[in-house]
Parts: C-alpha cells; structure tokens; sequence
C-alpha cells in the first residue's frame, strides 16, 4: 500500500519522535508513506471566515497533489489532520471557497474540488491494514501496561465533518492499546479539551485542564498515556505539576510494539 504523506511543520522540529516512529512502523507494516514536495504548513488552526481563502492554499495544494497520484493523503498531528479534513469539505461542498481558492490556484495550473481521501494515521491502522494484522506483527507486546487514550478535541470535532470516530465515546485509540498488547484505560477526560489554544492568552487554563485530565487517569490506573497530538503532548507535560503519568505518542508505542524502536532518531 501507498499513500501520499503530509507531516506538517511540527513533525519536522519539536514532534520529530511522532514522525519518525510513525514511518518505521508503517515500514514494518509495508505500507509507503510518500512525502508531498514541497508541502507548507497548514497553519495549525482551521480558518472559520469565509472569505479566509489564503491560509487554506497549502491545504488545497497538499491534497490535489495526492489526487494527482491517485492516492489517499495521510496525516498524523491531530492538528494537522483537522485542518487539512475541514479544508476537504469546504471543497466538496462551499461553493464560495470553491470559487475563490481555484481563482487563486489556477495560476499553477490546479483545479480542485474536494477529490483527495484524507485518513489519519490511526485510520489507515484501523481501516486499510486491520488491527488483526497489526496485532500479529507485534513482537514486544505492553502486556500488563494500563494505557489511558487520551483524544483532545482535534481529532473528533466537528464529529460530522471528520467523520473520525464517535466524538462522545471514541474507541480508536483503545482499540490500538489492544492490539499492541496493552490494556486501555477509560477515564472520562479522554476526549476533552487540553486548553493550549487559550493558553497565551490566559496560562490557568490549560493549567486547570491539564490537572483535570491526569488527576482523572491516574484515579482510574493509568500507567501512561498515549496521543497523536503534538500540542496536547506539549501542554499536558508542561503543566503536569506533580502527576507522575507520562504522555507519550502512540507512534513511538507502536515502533516499540513492532521491533522497529531503534529505527527512531537513527
């Protein structure tokens, strides 16, 4: 298998170990990540004005490049993935993005409405290899390890446009825990926000969700937890306070599950 691969800004700087985690294993999976050229970043944040049409060009350009090669684009920053996601939509179905993102690109010769597949990660995982085979490639399984998901916002909502997993009760990530050999964790905060995006302007509330989101998975058993998102990482590590859990990336979980764990920052 063969999908055309969008990494973003931050796996290329402060989230190298997602990136680089997520291509051994897949490697190992025998799946082919191939990188966009010349990719920019997404911008982090999907723009909500409707006539905010220039930060969606990177996006737009990223995906007619995997339609081009007729091949699905994945993603793994959860940031990343939302962006890109709701950009896609705007291109099936505004008509006024529509118009005016391909006024702006048809000096580059492209016309795009919407044609690109967009998959995270975890999707390909779960939809195109099978958490069976995945399950059976593993070598060095978590057994024993009580393992809390933890989602955030930017990997489910708008639940309607990512089409992602249930928003309320998502079960991606706990299914990987299982099929690496651990045992997932469920704690009611796993799907909540961390806070980070209002973090500059007022530093209590991710504080305050940063201690709500890991006094909940400790008091539920929680070894560690998992996530794809760089900016969750970040927050939930910088403001743990006396929380003893770690957040790792799932990426570097399923290197490790796999054998492939010295293929990270080689």
């Amino acid at each position: 298998m063969i999908f055309s691969y969008y990494p973003g800004c931050t796996l290329k700087s402060k989230a190298k170990e997602l990136d680089q985690a997520g291509r051994a294993a897949m490697e190992k999976l025998g799946v082919s990540l191939e990188e966009v050229e010349d990719w920019q970043c997404c911008g982090g944040v999907y723009p909500t004005g409707k006539n905010e049409i220039a930060s969606k060009l990177p996006s737009v350009r990223a995906l007619a490049a995997a339609r081009d090669k007729d091949q699905p684009l994945v993603t793994l920053c959860s940031a990343c993935y939302n962006v890109i996601k709701q950009v896609n939509n705007d291109m099936q179905n505004d008509s006024n993005t529509i118009l005016k993102v391909n006024n702006y690109l048809s000096a580059d010769g492209i016309e795009y409405h919407g044609e690109a597949k967009v998959l995270h990660f975890l999707e390909v995982l779960r939809d195109e290899i099978g958490w069976d085979k995945v399950k059976a490639a593993v070598t060095n399984p978590f057994t024993g390890k009580k393992i809390g998901a933890y989602y955030g916002c930017l990997l489910l909502r708008p639940g309607k446009v990512l089409d992602f997993d249930d928003p309320e009760n998502p079960q991606i990530l706990e299914d990987f825990i299982k099929a690496i050999g651990g045992t997932p964790v469920i704690y009611a905060q796993r799907n909540e926000c961390c806070g980070a995006y209002v973090g500059i302007e007022d530093s209590s509330v991710p504080e305050q969700r940063t201690k709500a989101i890991l006094e909940n998975a400790e008091d539920m058993g929680a070894d560690f937890l998992v996530t794809s998102c760089p900016l969750c990482r970040y927050n939930l590590n910088k403001n743990k306070g006396d929380s003893k859990l770690d957040v790792i990336y799932f990426t570097e979980l399923l290197a490790e599950a796999l054998g492939v764990k010295e293929a990270v920052n080689a």
